[in-house]
Formats: C-alpha cells, structure tokens, sequence
C-alpha cells in the first residue's frame, strides 16, 4: 500500500533530472550519463503516437453536474472517481481517471454564499486527494498533500464560496502522484459567480464557455502514457484532440484553462485578430484589456471576450498555441462560425473594483531550484515541518526568485507557476518593473521566469490551518517544491497553539 511514508520516497526519487532523462538536464547529451533511479509514476513512451488529425472531434461542453439535495444554504453533490473509457482520439478508445466517468470531470457551478458539499468516493486504486484551485477553504476540506482518500474511501468537501466571483478548479493533489493523477484525467472546473459579475452584461448562458486545455500522448493501441511533455504530442480541449466547435457569429465568454500539469501554452488566432481579456485567476480584472495572445503556465486561467460576428457565417478560425515545439503541430481549436445569433452582451469599460494592494508588515524571500533536484530555500517538502508562521490578517509581501540562470534544452522545465493556497494576491512586479494590466488582477498562480524575480502581496485569511505553497509546475511538486504554511487565528500569542482545522 502505498502510504504516507512511501508517498514521500516517491516525491523524492530522482528529483527532475529523472523526470527529463539526463539528456534534458544542463550540460546537454555531452554531459556524462548517470544512472537513475526509475519513478514509479511515471512511464516511457514503448510504442508509436497516434497519428495527429486535426479537427475530426467536435468539442464538447464538459456537462454541469446537477447536486442530489439542497438546503436553504447549501447544495450537495457526490462524484466518483473511477477508470472510464473515453475517445480522445478518434476511433481509439483510451482509459482514463474520471470524476463522475466525465473526462475531464464536470462543471461545478456555484454562488457566491452558497455553501457546496460534495462528496468524493474514490473507486480507482491508487489514492487521491482533491483540492479546490483558488477556492478559500477551511485546512480540512482544502485537499491537502497529505490528506488522502484511500482507495474504497468517501470524504466530504465543504467549500462555503465566500469570495468573488472566478473560474476556479478542482484536481488532484496526493503528493507523488498528483502530476500523474491530473495527467489522466482528474480535473474539472468550479464556476463561481456573484452578483456583481452576474449583472454585468457580459456573455452568458450558451455563450459563456469552459476550454480545459492540455497536452497528452495516445499511443496506437489508444493508451494514455504519462510521460514528460517533450513527448505529448495531442493537445486536448474539453477531453478531445485538436476539435472544432460550432460558434454562432456573435460575443462568446471564453474561460481558459491551462490544466497540463507539466506545460505552458501561448494561446493566438491563426489570423492575429484580438480578443478582450476580463478576468484571471483571482476573479474579474479591473478593466478589459485587448490582446492578440495570451500565455499561460500550468493551472492558470483566464476569461476572454471573442465577437465572432467580425467573421462571415461559414468561416472557421483556428486557435493556435505559438509555445509548441517544432516537432508539434500549432493547431488547438478550430472555432467554425455556422449561424448568426442576437447578441445583447456588452463588455463594460470598468469590470470591477479590485481591493488595495496589501501593506505589508511582513516580508519574506523564496528561491526556487530545478537543478539538481527541486527545492524551495533548499528545502524538499515535508508535511511535518513548518516552513512559514503567520496568522489571519497578516499582510505580506514575498519575493520569490528563479534560480536557474539559463534555460536547458526544450523550455517546458524552465519555468516555474508558483501558486499559494487559501489566499489570492496581487503581482508587484517583475525585476522591479511594474506588471501589465492583463496580470495586475487577482491570482493564485504566477508564473517564474528563469532568472526572474517576482514580488506578490496577500493578506492571510480567511481561515487559521495548515495549507502548503508551491510550484504548480507538477513534477516540481511532486518532488517536493512545496512548503508547508502554518496559519494561526490572529488572537493567538502562543505559536505552539494547535492550529484549527
């Protein structure tokens, strides 16, 4: 059985050098060979991918999962995660992890107020632990490392969604096989809305669409292997390769995931027309901001404004990702534009009033390391030990710096998404030059450059628990980039007191 003990020689093995094989570390093929140790939760490729033809899938609407009760305050949901079939590619039939046999899981639609439970069961053999992205939980429910659900297990999540409207979602998160347990299929999206968001004239409805974006490999025989993206050649929306989908000419609200646990994308229109940037990570952005491509590393999102009316009925464009390798094909989704539609959406001039930039009367410094192996201030992960103290109501602000000073061969390991649980915060700065409007939002996830010094400010809150910091880069943390945030109740002088939870 794999336990709390062996999760923890799983994340240690190797480090990323085992992941990229030694060809892929600095110093290139003409570095001397050296013998790895294998990792467990990961395979190499053993036969040939599945030819790439693009466009031969409609994409899919990811369903919104309906809850089995409701009360007057909260809605209650269960979901399986079990082993299911699905075509990815067509006329394969691949196996992959579910919730709710949905791949990639279904939509949790939720209200700002409104309490969500939602009860997991895992029926797949390996452990799990799911996590809500952005959501502010209680440590309880917020689906730590270390937090298991067993295989024949239930546990109950409890999200109360007092924050502002976001495209949150929820993933995996079982230390050492996390990058893995997402890679095959456990993740979904988590909807909130507010009554603000929900009264601006913004694109709703049919309108207001998830794309769940990701790398994979498909072999022949139609398996999924879990491998490094140096080798995933299919790019999935929605659970599909490469699809098109059917758009009416008018405003559609695009809300992008990057849910590949091991890679960023550079999203553009093949023709360079632009489109409306609204929202991150954290909720809406302050004002619209006009774009022609939009970068985003692993698990961050964006909300985007496309008018397709500019098109003729009949006309397709094609969404390309310009961060592919010159071995992949560029295409992501193909929008074909069939009928018009009436269209009242508007996007407002000013989107939100976002809250001040915290004061901080704490700061701290981070360093994050790829080579050898990936650490945070020299540290692995270690799910006894606490690495940062602070307390509900703290205001910070932490400098966290990329280590590596030049990229290695390929680019997907270079970078790192740093990403902190319970708390949203404001960017500073890049080097110590202000951020653009596009990133000056609310977020839960930036990304780190190699080289690059990044400066963020949160206030901790809303609830005093243990919760963990950490590359979001996957293999990064499933190899201990990760630290452990001991949050105490701001009345508390004692900083041996239990934590709540």
């Amino acid at each position: 059985m794999l336990n709390r003990r062996n999760l923890l020689k799983v994340a240690a093995i190797g480090g990323p050098t085992a992941l990229l094989g030694w060809d892929r570390a600095p110093g290139g093929p003409s570095a001397e060979p050296v013998a790895l140790p294998a990792a467990p939760a990961r395979s190499a490729p053993g036969g040939r991918a599945a030819r790439i033809v693009p466009f031969a899938h409609a994409m899919r609407v990811p369903p919104v999962l309906s809850p089995v009760s409701r009360t007057g305050s909260s809605d209650l949901y269960q979901l399986r995660m079990a082993r299911t079939q699905v075509e990815i590619v067509k006329g394969l039939l691949t196996t992959v992890r579910t919730y709710g046999d949905c791949f990639p899981g279904p939509t949790i639609r939720a209200v700002k107020g409104r309490e969500v439970v939602v009860q997991q069961t895992n029926d797949l053999d390996v452990h799990t632990s799911v996590h809500l992205h952005g959501g502010h939980v209680p440590s309880r429910y917020d689906g730590l490392p270390m937090d298991l659900v067993e295989p024949g297990e239930t546990r109950e999540y409890r999200y109360p969604n007092e924050q502002v409207a976001a495209s949150l979602w929820y993933h995996d998160h079982a230390h050492g096989l996390e990058a893995e347990n997402v890679y095959r299929g456990l993740a979904g999206a988590y909807l909130l809305s507010d009554p603000h968001e929900s009264g601006l004239p913004l694109p709703g409805g049919e309108f207001d669409i998830p794309l769940l974006i990701r790398d994979a490999r498909i072999e022949t025989d139609g398996g999924l292997v879990y491998t490094d993206p140096y080798a995933c050649p299919h790019m999935l929306v929605n659970g599909k390769e490469r699809p098109y989908f059917e758009v009416a000419a008018r405003k559609y609200r695009l809300r992008v995931f990057n849910v590949s646990p091991n890679r960023h994308v550079s999203l553009r229109f093949a023709d360079g027309e632009p489109f409306t940037q609204i929202a991150s990570d954290g909720g809406l952005l302050a004002a619209p901001v006009q774009l022609d491509e939009l970068t985003l590393a692993g698990a961050e999102r964006a909300e985007i404004v496309v008018d397709f009316a500019r098109y003729p009925v009949g006309e397709s464009v094609v969404l390309e990702n310009t961060a592919a390798l010159e071995t992949e094909r560029p295409e992501v989704l193909r929008f074909d534009i069939t009928r018009t539609a009436e269209d009242r959406s508007r996007i407002p001039a000013v989107l939100a009033t976002l809250p001040p930039i915290p004061q901080a009367t704490v700061h701290r410094e981070f360093e994050l390391t790829t080579f050898p192996d990936t650490r945070i201030n020299g540290r692995k992960y270690d799910p006894d030990r606490t690495d940062v103290r602070t307390t509900v109501g703290t205001s910070e602000i932490w400098t966290i710096h990329n280590h590596l000073t030049r990229r290695p061969a390929g680019v997907f390991h270079a970078p790192h998404s740093f990403h902190t649980h319970l708390v949203r915060f404001r960017v500073l700065d890049r080097n110590g030059e202000p951020v653009g409007p596009a990133e000056a939002g609310l977020k839960d996830t930036v990304p780190i450059h190699p080289g690059e010094t990044v400066r963020i400010a949160m206030t901790w809150g809303d609830y005093p628990g243990k919760y963990v910091y950490h590359c979001h880069h996957m293999v990064h943390s499933s190899h201990g980039q990760m630290g452990r945030i001991d949050v105490l109740p701001a009345a508390t002088e004692d900083p041996d007191q239990e934590l709540g939870s």
